[in-house]
């Protein structure tokens, strides 16, 4: 308790200047939410990134809605799902044609082949990349007011679940002309969606203000709720330090945070906190091994790796109920899962065969050798996920133990970034995705995707050629069921070569003043506003 009463203080001071506005006359109803880290980008397909996506989702609708528990789609600003040719290069939508963006121009047929047509052939004269979410794209043709369709030069069939997600957040005629630096901070009140919050204002960095939008009427038929937001807007406060973010949850001056640490969990709960978690649905948080690496070539390193690694120990001493263990590469929940758990069992003394079997022969620091190279390998620290320093930590003190070094890259997100692209500089990669569509697995791990296996040579040629063509027949195979079996072969193959650990099922954990209600994250756990109410007399300041 004494942990949480300590936030409380140091919550009180950083939150001191901005509280009295939030909670002043006529703004009570406005909610206040924590991030530790703030937003980058709101270009739609850069959007991935927790503090961007958390933005985009509030500010702009969707031509198809994805519910966040079953992943079913349904219809939003397209009238109903669309009529799709038999090898899913064609996609025909019937759109909506009283929706308005928040800058009063129209949102047409004209303005969502537009929309398309950037997110899909991005603009390289003004640095905006194509959505990974969107494969194969050719071009969007406007059929009549009411009616779009999209054309691929292949098959394509992840662009319907592509259509619901915030990476195609649909934009006015003027953002859709902003450039790169147009999207990124100080520019945040000139991104203009037709969602049922607007952009208000923006201290570079620190703070930024959205309002409910008064005429919204167009949310997705399959929600509850309709009409305008309820709240009547939303502040977002960077807030670096979790100490802050309980502190201000636990006192009253913020409403929810995000990223909460599992130990802070029944911390919180104790002080009549709400913890909302919500999983990814997609890629497992997880290693990823540079398997061109000299020291990684041979597979028994890499298992010997995967079976020095006590997951469970990890959870346990790092987390809680809400982190449940991988059993495979995908989610349990995710599009394609199969189980995958026999593959990943601790036993470090099949480790130690595996290694003396490949060579490498304890030195006398306890470091294995093998033709004067000691066994030393370096991996990242993901700054995104949930307390990555310590499961690295952990991770090198139980590979130690088995003679394998550990090195754990120093650096801010920029450098962790740099250097995850450099097989020198990392060859364990700490990550995951999250999107909840099969072809999450080719976003991960495909070479014209993140590529996290870095598995290209210098001419950009496939090192393994027959991993990319499982990933790309996840992408190319026009039915659902063809799809799944895709993935499946997919994982069959990542354990076949041990070319993954799989760590634990990644959520998004928020704590949840008494006085919200309402409040539910999106398909892939980004947070959504616009179903939550505020009641101050229960638990509220």
């Amino acid at each position: 308790m004494k942990r949480i009463l300590v936030s409380v203080v140091a919550a009180a001071s950083l939150l001191a200047g901005c509280s009295a506005a939030v909670r002043a006359d006529g703004e009570e109803n406005v909610l206040t939410y924590l991030e530790p880290q703030f937003f980058r980008t709101l270009y739609p397909p850069a959007a991935g990134f927790y503090p961007n996506g958390g933005v985009v989702n509030q500010i702009t609708d969707r031509l198809l809605y994805q519910d966040p528990e079953t992943l079913e789609l349904s219809p939003w600003i397209a009238t109903e799902l669309p009529e799709i040719n038999d090898d899913a290069t064609e996609y025909t939508f019937n759109i909506r044609t009283d929706v308005t963006y928040s800058d009063g121009s129209p949102l047409t047929a004209e303005n969502v082949v537009a929309n398309f047509d950037l997110y899909g052939l991005g603009d390289e004269e003004r640095t905006l990349t194509a959505s990974e979410q969107i494969a194969n794209y050719e071009r969007g043709e406007v059929i009549d007011d009411d009616t779009v369709r999209f054309h691929f030069s292949a098959p394509s069939p992840g662009f319907l679940q592509a259509t619901a997600s915030f990476n195609a957040g649909l934009l006015s005629d003027a953002s859709l002309a902003l450039d790169n630096e147009g999207f990124g901070p100080g520019n945040a009140t000139e991104v203009i969606g037709s969602g049922p919050f607007v952009i208000e204002s923006e201290e570079i960095g620190t703070d930024l203000r959205l309002f409910a939008r008064e005429d919204y009427d167009w949310a997705p038929p399959a929600m509850e709720k309709q009409g305008r937001a309820d709240i009547d807007g939303v502040h977002y406060i960077l807030a670096p330090e979790e100490s802050v973010r309980t502190g201000a949850i636990v006192s009253g001056q913020a409403d929810i945070a995000r990223q909460i640490s599992a130990p802070q969990e029944p911390l919180l709960q104790e002080q009549g906190v709400g913890i909302v978690t919500h999983g990814t649905n997609s890629m497992n948080n997880q290693l990823a091994f540079r398997f061109d690496h000299p020291r990684l070539q041979d597979q028994r390193v890499r298992e010997a790796i995967i079976h020095g690694i006590d997951r469970e120990e990890i959870l346990r001493v790092l987390f809680s109920e809400s982190y449940p263990l991988a059993t495979a590469p995908v989610a349990a929940t995710g599009l394609g899962y199969k189980d995958q758990s026999a593959a990943y069992s601790f036993d470090p003394e099949q480790s130690e065969r595996l290694l003396d079997d490949a060579g490498w022969t304890p030195g006398p620091d306890g470091i294995r050798t093998k033709d004067g190279d000691r066994l030393v390998l370096r991996t990242n620290i993901a700054l995104p996920q949930p307390r990555s320093a310590e499961v690295m930590t952990m991770v090198q003190d139980q590979l130690h133990r088995i003679g394998i070094d550990i090195q754990v890259n120093a650096g801010d997100q920029a450098t962790q970034n740099a250097d995850a692209k450099d097989v020198e500089k990392v060859q364990m990669y700490h990550s995951m995705v999250a999107r909840a569509d099969y072809d999450a697995i080719t976003s991960y791990y495909g070479l014209n995707n993140r590529d996290a296996f870095l598995n290209q040579d210098s001419e950009g040629n496939p090192i393994d050629a027959h991993l990319q063509d499982l990933l790309e027949k996840v992408t190319d195979t026009a039915d659902d069921a063809g799809r799944e079996a895709a993935v499946e072969e997919v994982q069959d193959y990542l354990t076949e070569k041990a070319y993954v650990l799989p760590l634990f099922e990644e959520p998004q954990v928020y704590a949840v003043a008494e006085s919200v209600e309402g409040f539910q994250p999106e398909a892939v756990a980004r947070p959504s506003f616009y179903g939550v109410s505020i009641d101050r007399d229960n638990g509220g300041a």
